[in-house]
């Protein structure tokens, strides 16, 4: 980033020295954010990890229940989000303001579709008694341990779908603040900040789409 894409003296906090400094810090404050999300995160990866290794029969009929289509498709739509909030940061930085409230826009609607495919499968999911708890059915073999997959999935989605909506509320605020001309390009930091955030919960579902849905079904 150049200087002249940072923040202007107007939005520059006192207890920073510039506008530079102020964006710096910024930008890494979130990746210390992140970091910690990663570290979050690979709690619940290494647990699914571990037990698909002690449990793989239990969990590859799991999966094999899992709907691979809407699940590709959900992985197309995180991927085209990804790319609007590239268009959204650029558009900021070039100051146009008509561009990045689109782009800002369709990432959001992006992330709705995403959150209504989950919601289809979830209900699947609740209709043939798959889902943990005193109704969850299985008539093959081992139906502890594919309990155990389907807790595992609900739980990693479950807390994946929750930052998205998180993420969605985030970038509905900046619509708003671009609706009220407080991006330019000389300071647009909300929207590279939020963008990171946004990129990295697409990566996380990168990761869940092959480990839930793609191992094993061979």
């Amino acid at each position: 980033m150049s200087s002249s894409s940072h923040a202007t003296a107007s939005h520059v906090q006192h207890h920073f020295a510039d506008s530079e400094q102020q964006f710096d810090s910024a930008v890494f404050g979130t990746w210390i954010f992140l970091v910690t999300e990663i570290m979050f995160f690979g709690g619940a990866f290494m647990a699914y990890i571990l037990y698909r290794s002690w449990y793989p029969a239990a969990f590859a009929a799991g999966s094999h229940h899992l709907d691979i289509t809407l699940g590709a498709f959900n992985t197309a739509v995180l991927i085209g989000s990804s790319l609007t909030v590239v268009l959204s940061v650029r558009a900021a930085q070039q100051g146009k303001q008509g561009a990045l409230l689109r782009w800002l826009l369709a990432t959001i609607a992006l992330g709705l579709v995403f959150l209504v495919v989950k919601a289809f499968e979830y209900h699947a999911k609740w209709v043939h008694h798959l889902v943990p708890g005193p109704n969850f059915h299985w008539d093959g073999p081992d139906p502890a341990n594919v309990e155990l997959f389907f807790s595992i999935y609900f739980a990693m989605t479950g807390l994946h779908a929750l930052h998205m909506v998180i993420g969605a509320g985030l970038f509905t605020w900046l619509v708003i603040q671009t609706v009220r001309g407080k991006y330019s390009a000389s300071y647009y930091t909300p929207v590279e900040c939020t963008g990171l955030y946004w990129h990295f919960v697409d990566l996380v579902w990168i990761y869940l789409f092959p480990l839930l849905y793609l191992v094993g079904r061979h």
